[in-house]
């Protein structure tokens, strides 16, 4: 009889299921480290009485009292802390004189260890195929997921003066304009009684340097990544530093139109509102896995479209397409961080920021509404650029009209004036382009000539 007679889902070993003979008790770590590593993962079963070519021969009853004796035996000596399981048998005869024993081991919220004597621990973790050691990222990265990244108390001491980008961020969006108080922050947990700030909150604080909080911005010429890419910002720094020059990178890159209203006027158009691309860049920073080493949330702007990536699987048991729009239900990854972004004003607790965020794009097209895609891994929240046209908007301008015309929205950069014409040199749009215009007195330089920050206006 094969394993898949008894298990129809169970086909192979893998990295939830892993097929024993027997359990040697002269040498428990063989078999005990495929509990250690599914503890410290998400949990799977160890099949015994089923040999490594998925036959399931079983063991007697005696046999298996062994076993579970054994098992719990080596729980209890070596595996620290307890691993948590439960036996299952299902016979593989008529007479049911032989069965397999499951043991279905459940994932553990600490960081489990096989102990072997007084003082040599080791960590195991799901390999290729079969338990390995833990490398020391390994356990950091685990005890992260483990315990959250976000809600441990660490040895600093909360003080205003140390937070001072927090402070500035809340003040800029409480709507009384304050900061917070220690108990207020004391009664989101955000830093404990006696005044030592969680490790979510550590990262807010001025000083706060950690690779987990790069956030890497790209505009591109184009609707994929083999255009030029036009401008871009490597942000590092506190979580608070960091939103504030993401939203400034996307607003120096978003352009303005206008619109007729019924009442004969004009009205503003934003490629993006600020509503959805404040939801949208607060999501990834209050959502992102944090202990997934060596990730960034990425922020790139197309032509058509803007893409906010952050490492980090979807948490709900529905895909995003299933939920009802504004319905989205309210789960955090990082409890201490949404919660300073909560205290900030910047994040509401009944989930309603997609709800926002739709509200934002009420006005536009079914094709143009923000949507999240999912993938192994990581999260795309994506918003559609309300003002591009899939036709060329300046298609029978000359690039000196082409310049003219964007003036009018806005001033802009020699950089962002370039992008709609056809020059790829920059001295040549200078010499043929932009410096021509600027004698006609057509428009003009707002700064020196030197000025990374000067931008040209219409005169």
């Amino acid at each position: 009889m094969k394993i898949s007679d008894l298990y129809p889902d169970v086909l192979m070993e893998d990295a939830r299921c892993e097929f024993k003979a027997a359990l040697n008790p002269e040498n428990p770590v063989k078999w005990a480290k495929t509990i250690v590593a599914y503890a410290n993962s998400d949990g799977g079963y160890i099949f015994v009485g089923v040999s490594n070519e998925r036959e399931a021969f079983g063991l007697n009853m005696e046999e298996i009292d062994k076993a579970k004796n054994l098992v719990s035996l080596v729980n209890d000596r070596h595996i620290f802390p307890h691993a948590h399981f439960s036996f299952q048998m299902r016979s593989v005869d008529d007479k049911a004189e032989r069965f397999v024993l499951a043991i279905k081991v459940l994932p553990s919220e600490s960081v489990v260890r096989y102990r072997d004597g007084d003082f040599n621990e080791t960590v195991y973790v799901k390999g290729d195929g079969n338990s390995v050691p833990a490398t020391p990222e390994d356990i950091i990265s685990l005890g992260k997921r483990k315990s959250g990244i976000d809600n441990e108390t660490s040895d600093i001491v909360y003080s205003e003066t140390d937070w001072s980008d927090y402070i500035a961020l809340c003040k800029e969006y409480r709507s009384d304009g304050t900061s917070p108080s220690l108990k207020e922050l004391q009664n989101e947990e955000a830093v404990s009684k006696d005044g030592h700030a969680k490790s979510g909150l550590v990262m807010f604080r001025d000083d706060y340097a950690g690779d987990d909080s790069l956030i890497c911005c790209r505009l591109w010429r184009g609707n994929d990544k083999t255009g030029t890419v036009l401008d871009s910002e490597r942000i590092k720094g506190n979580l608070a530093k960091g939103l504030s020059q993401a939203l400034g990178f996307i607003e120096r890159n978003t352009k303005t139109g206008w619109k007729k209203t019924d009442s004969g006027g004009r009205e503003e158009v934003r490629s993006y509102p600020r509503e959805a691309v404040r939801e949208a860049v607060v999501n990834a920073i209050a959502h992102r896995d944090y202990s997934i080493g060596g990730t960034q949330i990425d922020i790139d702007i197309y032509s058509d479209r803007m893409d906010i990536v952050s490492p980090g699987s979807w948490l709900l048991p529905k895909d995003y397409s299933e939920y009802p729009v504004g319905a989205i239900p309210s789960i955090r990854r990082n409890t201490v961080i949404a919660a300073c972004l909560d205290i900030a004003n910047l994040m509401e607790r009944g989930g309603t920021g997609f709800q926002a965020m739709m509200e934002s794009y009420r006005d536009s097209p079914a094709d143009k509404q923000p949507c999240v895609m999912i993938y192994p891994g990581f999260l795309d929240l994506r918003l559609f650029d309300r003002l591009y046209q899939s036709e060329p908007l300046f298609a029978e301008q000359t690039d000196s009209e082409k310049v003219l015309a964007l003036l009018q929205d806005s001033p802009r950069s020699t950089k962002e004036l370039q992008a709609v014409t056809s020059y790829k040199s920059r001295s040549r749009f200078l010499t043929e382009v932009l410096n021509p215009l600027i004698e006609s007195g057509k428009i003009y330089r707002d700064g020196a000539v030197k000025d990374p920050t000067a931008v040209f206006r219409l005169r």
